[in-house]
């Protein structure tokens, strides 16, 4: 498995609009690539936004950067939307779970 996490901060005058449609159109194009599992985004109160995305292997991961649309809203995205963003990655994550039973 391999964890990706996007964490952002948005600038006050981007076309908030403009990038609803960019991340919705984002995330149903990374459910159809090879090797996704799953994406989530929170935003907390001070305005950080943070996403993750599970795939199957780095290489799946890396092709999702590679997209040829993602490419293009990567690039929008430093243009026109985020003031700063941080990219996290992590292949084979260590993982423990707890689920109450009953």
């Amino acid at each position: 498995m391999h964890l990706t996490i996007f964490r952002n901060r948005k600038r006050a005058d981007m076309d908030a609009v403009a990038y609803s449609a960019d991340a919705e159109r984002m995330e149903q194009t990374a459910a159809a690539m090879p090797g996704f599992i799953s994406v989530k985004t929170f935003q907390a109160d001070d305005g950080e936004t943070v996403t993750i995305s599970e795939w199957e292997s780095l290489d799946a991961a890396r092709g999702w950067g590679r997209q040829a649309d993602h490419a293009q809203v990567q690039q929008r995205g430093k243009n026109e939307y985020y003031e700063e963003y941080a990219l996290y990655s992590c292949t084979d994550p260590t993982i423990r779970r707890f689920q109450r039973s009953g």
